[in-house]
């Protein structure tokens, strides 16, 4: 999914704005003290503490050193801050409609800046943001510390079965890594909206990963048709996201493969669904497509369940989130433990660890470990026992600085 604004010309206005706003750092040690702490390798230690030094991890476990901040997080489960693959996070409405590229562009960054603080005040400290090319302005802003919000990671604009040939193909590959992209995003197939039929062909899909792969790159394709999913695969993409229409044998060639699996179950329909008068009639947002999506709710979900089945298939956490979704993307885990069955650790390794792996930060973020980004939160009650527990944070610490909390520390 993909729209495009035009922000660019905004950033000084924002920067203006947020002149001396720089991220809240802390010079002393800081120690969590936890009772319960999920680690994200999938391990639950009890009645430790994690000390923070700058934006990392220093130990698991230690004494508390002389003159460090502690954060008693008392009876909170503390896990690694959660991870979305897959959030459109510049997407939001304007007078009870979704906005267009006709908005001011001072007034869209600032509602993209409304949606990274929500998004990371509940839990989430990595996104990846699949399908605008100014994302990176939110992005960058975030990373120097000037607002608050989650990581980004970006694709800016995505490539379509009408953006070119193979060569071409290739060449705007090249051209996406020359403009900052940290991956690419293509689109391999219709939305569900409109049958989610294959669009763009096997050598197209072979031409933009192949070059992504030469490149470093990962990709990430669109993909509901079970033979979109199988050409992404065996052009060596990083990942397919949704497979509303993805067969067994697809997923047993995905696991064999070793490609990422995203499939967005919990939370995309169904916010678009609830706020069906904010999207109707905008494109292909029409009754006809609003009926596939009541649809496909059940489809997903089946699909979901199979591909629990599948050995070794490796099952990411994405979203979709789009306008009216942000700050709801634990919705997703519910939805996966409640309704899809998944075994609530194997949801959060998914939502932690795993997902670092698929974006190739597992050597920084998705777990609590020494040397690790200080990625951490807490929330109210035990996801592995209360999946609605990823509804109540209380507390959030991004690369050691925190953001959140219910909490308050002491010398």
């Amino acid at each position: 999914m993909c729209k495009k604004t035009v922000l660019s010309a905004a950033m000084l206005t924002l920067a203006a704005l947020f002149p001396c706003l720089p991220a809240v750092s802390q010079q002393k040690p800081i120690v969590l003290v936890a009772e319960t702490v999920i680690d994200g390798s999938g391990k639950v230690l009890h009645h430790t503490s994690i000390l923070v030094e700058g934006n990392i991890i220093k130990s698991v476990g230690a004494s508390i050193p002389a003159g460090a901040v502690v954060y008693n997080l008392g009876n909170l489960t503390v896990t690694p801050g959660l991870i979305d693959t897959h959030a459109h996070i510049l997407w939001h409405f304007d007078n009870g409609r979704l906005a267009d590229a006709g908005e001011p562009p001072l007034q869209a960054i600032l509602h993209g800046v409304d949606n990274a603080i929500v998004t990371l005040d509940n839990g989430f400290t990595t996104i990846q943001s699949p399908g605008s090319p100014d994302d990176k302005y939110l992005r960058d802003a975030i990373a120097r510390g000037i607002i608050p919000g989650p990581r980004i990671l970006t694709s800016l604009q995505p490539l379509m079965a009408d953006s070119g040939d193979p060569d071409k193909l290739r060449q705007l590959v090249d051209e996406r890594k020359a403009q900052g992209a940290d991956f690419i995003k293509l689109f391999a197939s219709k939305s569900i909206r409109e049958g989610g039929g294959q669009t763009m062909t096997d050598s197209q899909l072979q031409a933009a990963c192949g070059e992504a792969n030469k490149l470093g790159m990962r990709t990430l394709v669109h993909a509901h048709a079970a033979s979109a999913a199988k050409a992404a695969s065996l052009a060596g993409c990083t990942s397919v996201e949704h497979g509303a229409f993805i067969t067994d044998d697809v997923f047993r060639l995905m696991a064999e493969r070793g490609t990422y699996y995203d499939p967005n179950i919990g939370l995309v329909l169904q916010n678009y669904i609830a706020n069906k008068e904010k999207y109707i009639g905008i494109g292909n947002y029409n009754e006809e497509g609003f009926a596939d999506m009541v649809k496909g709710e059940a489809i997903v979900l089946e699909t979901f369940k199979r591909a629990l089945k599948i050995p070794g298939l490796k099952i990411i956490y994405g979203t979709d989130a789009v306008a009216g979704a942000h700050g709801r993307n634990g919705e997703e885990y519910i939805a996966r433990v409640q309704q899809g069955g998944e075994d609530q650790m194997t949801g959060i390794l998914s939502a932690t660890s795993l997902s670092a792996k698929s974006l190739r930060l597992d050597g920084e973020i998705g777990t609590i470990a020494p040397g690790m980004q200080a990625d951490i939160i807490a929330m109210d009650g035990d996801p592995l026992k209360d999946p609605t527990a990823v509804r109540r944070v209380e507390f959030v610490m991004k690369g050691g600085t925190v953001f959140k909390n219910v909490r308050s520390a002491r010398q």
